[in-house]
């Protein structure tokens, strides 16, 4: 995974791992990676996966067994589509809008490009 300077680390593991739950790569009561197994994987410190897994924990995505490991909790996809969509209408939506208006770009554009996207996507 290829990590950029605009946000935490944990945080950007975080957000891969939520990517995988919407993907439904993930299912409720899956076990996941073991601490040192995901580091190994992503190749960053046991204690960011560590700071991952917590931040985790405390959004109730996923809950820990002790003595055998992290899952995903019950009702993790829709947990995890509300903090998603929260975060980009919140945190995202607002600097697209901003582009868009010092570009001068509207609505029927991006209508265009979503189809674009769409017609790729479906290919």
């Amino acid at each position: 995974m290829n990590f950029n300077d605009n946000k935490a680390i944990y945080l950007q593991i975080a957000d891969n791992f939520c990517e995988k739950i919407l993907r439904k790569e993930f299912s409720e009561n899956d076990r996941i990676p073991s601490v040192r197994d995901f580091a190994i994987s992503y190749e960053v410190n046991p204690n960011t996966v560590m700071r991952t897994y917590t931040y985790l924990q405390e959004k109730e995505v996923i809950f820990n067994k002790r003595g055998i490991g992290f899952f995903i909790s019950e009702g993790a996809y829709n947990k995890t589509l509300k903090i998603k969509k929260e975060e980009f209408l919140n945190s995202e939506l607002p600097s697209l809008f901003k582009a868009m208006k010092l570009l001068n770009i509207d609505l029927d554009e991006i209508s265009n490009k979503l189809k674009e996207f769409e017609n790729q996507k479906n290919k």
